[in-house]
């Protein structure tokens, strides 16, 4: 810890914009902007929560219906692939819209 702060401060010594700093700081933390928690859920959780529920319920359908263990595993994560891209297609196409009206 003392390490770092010793190691930020003589960066801070020789950068030409150290009496700034503070106060660019500060105007960032102040700006008013919408929340982008949503879009960040929707652009990364999202998807992964599709890809993994489909691989489950595929993995689930295939045991049943094909005897390969192979077979079923390449089966389902090659259908999970196509439901979590459909899915981002249909994302993006929905963003689109929104970003148009508003």
């Amino acid at each position: 810890m003392v390490a770092k702060k010793m190691a930020e401060q003589e960066f801070c010594d020789n950068c030409n914009q150290r009496h700034n700093c503070g106060s660019i700081y500060h105007q960032l933390g102040n700006i008013k902007s919408p929340s982008v928690v949503v879009k960040v859920i929707v652009a990364f959780l999202l998807p992964l929560m599709v890809f993994i529920v489909s691989l489950a319920v595929f993995g689930e359908i295939f045991s049943k219906a094909v005897s390969t263990q192979r077979l079923q595993t390449a089966l389902s994560f090659l259908l999970a692939l196509l439901v979590t891209f459909v899915c981002i297609l249909i994302t993006r196409v929905i963003n689109k819209r929104l970003n148009q009206v508003g």
